[in-house]
């Protein structure tokens, strides 16, 4: 089998289901495993494919995403292949990812083990959540949080944090007063899709002096798949941190 992802979520989820002989096509954004990401021929950014070099791959089957691929794209691709576009909204949705990957790429048993592996993450997390409220902020300039319906919000929720932004919006774009009004225990930096620095935290600090500011890791929030079981020490080590700052 010859397969093509297009979303870096679902190629670590391909590594972690061993196929690395089978894989021959990936994102330019695909950078987990380190190997592949030098290794494998890169098909372009997850909304700009490389659809000829795609066809050219002569994959039996790619495996793209709703909100992360253009539609169009995959549309034309699914013309020379079968085509699998995934939909993940929350941390649960991601038992039906893995039983469908592992399904159409012959991993059936690998993929039961992960699922084993995801329910004791979960279990885990559920021990160390908290109890505070949140904005996560994903863009600056202008000013971006996260919606409802979003797999964010569904990650902060395991975690016991209350997104205060409410907004039925996926990604509303907020002013700085409307930050000010949601009055919350925590603001996030996400270091992804902006890439938030420690210069961004004072200049925060500044506006909200009795707030606390935090840079999170982006991949552990918005990469779904294998990423909360392969990233658990980080996800406590940010709970341990949220319960310092908090309490």
């Amino acid at each position: 089998m010859r397969i093509v992802s297009t979303v870096p979520s679902i190629t670590e989820l391909l590594y972690d289901l061993n196929l690395e002989e089978e894989v021959v096509g990936i994102t330019k954004f695909c950078v987990h495993p380190n190997h592949w990401y030098r290794n494998k021929t890169r098909i372009g950014g997850t909304k700009t494919l490389n659809v000829q070099k795609i066809i050219e791959l002569k994959p039996d089957l790619i495996i793209a995403n709703k909100e992360e691929n253009v539609k169009e794209q995959i549309e034309e691709l699914s013309k020379y292949t079968k085509t699998i576009v995934t939909n993940i909204k929350t941390v649960e949705d991601n038992y039906k990812l893995i039983d469908l990957v592992s399904k159409n790429t012959n991993r059936s048993e690998e993929g039961k083990v992960l699922c084993e592996k995801y329910d004791k993450v979960l279990y885990t997390i559920a021990q160390h959540k908290v109890n505070c409220t949140a904005a996560y902020l994903i863009w600056e300039d202008p000013i971006m949080t996260i919606g409802k319906g979003t797999y964010i919000h569904s990650v902060l929720n395991l975690c016991g944090i209350e997104n205060v932004a409410k907004e039925s919006i996926r990604y509303p774009t907020i002013s700085m007063d409307e930050l000010q009004e949601f009055k919350s225990d925590m603001i996030l930096l996400s270091t992804e899709p902006f890439p938030y620095k420690e210069k961004h935290v004072q200049i925060y600090k500044k506006q909200f002096p009795h707030t606390k500011i935090m840079i999170v890791d982006g991949e552990l929030f918005s990469w779904y798949g294998t990423r909360l079981i392969n990233s658990l020490d980080g996800i406590i080590s940010f709970l341990t941190a949220c319960n310092n700052r908090v309490n």
